[in-house]
């Protein structure tokens, strides 16, 4: 095998549970259409113009930006700013383990699915001929990580100061044996026939991007959608009370 080739090595055995449900709830014991336990937090990298924590139950992502910072881009001119995305997972933070450090093709398309979703709320004209860098570390891999990513992402940029037209929430919805599971977690994902990932602008009312996987009819579809956009609701909340406290602090720390 030829150096730097990705593999992944094996240092616990992780079993996965025979069911996800045990009577109406959840092996964690939540309802169909309740999200684990959320924390978020601003301001937690010095050096970044703008940081985010977030926390959704053993799920855990810390956000970064850098810049606006002048473009090197020579090929094509343009008075528009551009963002760029990326996620790496940390090598202590699945069951499994990466050999090296180079970007896998998970990483790569959760790097472009985020550029997606944060593309459509930030005013990239209000940063000419710069670059936004988005960086997202996954310390703790436990489900629903892109959700949790793209939800950092945004309260760090909030937390910087770039003009968005609209906080961006995301989060998942997994279909297993029938039932709609609000933010699954990494076994309750593995099982699922069908799934939703969802970002949205609650208070602007637009959709940043939408993945469906599976077979949904329409009823289903609509269902799925509307729980998600509740979800992203709620999500928001959350991330508009942790604004609040910083700036709160901020004053009382003046």
């Amino acid at each position: 095998m030829a150096r730097g080739d990705d593999i992944s090595v094996k240092y616990e055995e992780h079993k996965r549970p025979l069911a996800v449900f045990e009577g109406d709830s959840r092996l964690d014991g939540r309802g169909y259409e309740m999200f684990r336990s959320v924390f978020m937090k601003t301001g937690t990298l010095s050096k970044a113009a703008g940081s985010a924590y977030a926390e959704f139950g053993n799920s855990k992502v810390m956000a970064g930006v850098y810049g606006p910072r002048e473009s090197d881009r020579r090929e094509t001119f343009s008075e528009e700013g551009r963002l760029r995305c990326d996620i790496k997972f940390a090598t202590f933070s699945r069951h499994t383990r990466k050999s090296n450090f180079s970007q896998t093709d998970e990483e790569k398309d959760m790097s472009s699915q985020m550029l997606a979703a944060l593309e459509a709320a930030v005013l990239a004209h209000t940063f000419p001929k710069s670059n936004v860098d988005v960086y997202c570390l996954v310390l703790e891999s436990g489900g629903s990580d892109l959700a949790v990513c793209v939800s950092a992402a945004s309260l760090a940029l909030a937390d910087g100061g770039i003009e968005m037209r609209d906080l961006v929430s995301a989060c998942r919805v997994s279909r297993v044996e029938g039932h709609l599971l609000l933010d699954p977690t990494e076994n309750e994902a593995y099982r699922e026939d069908g799934g939703l990932l969802l970002a949205y602008m609650p208070q602007a009312n637009l959709v940043g991007q939408v993945v469906m996987t599976g077979e949904w009819d329409n009823e289903d579809a609509k269902e799925v959608l509307q729980l998600g956009m509740g979800g992203c609701a709620q999500i928001d909340a959350y991330m508009r009370q942790c604004l609040r406290e910083a700036l709160s602090g901020d004053s009382m720390d003046e």
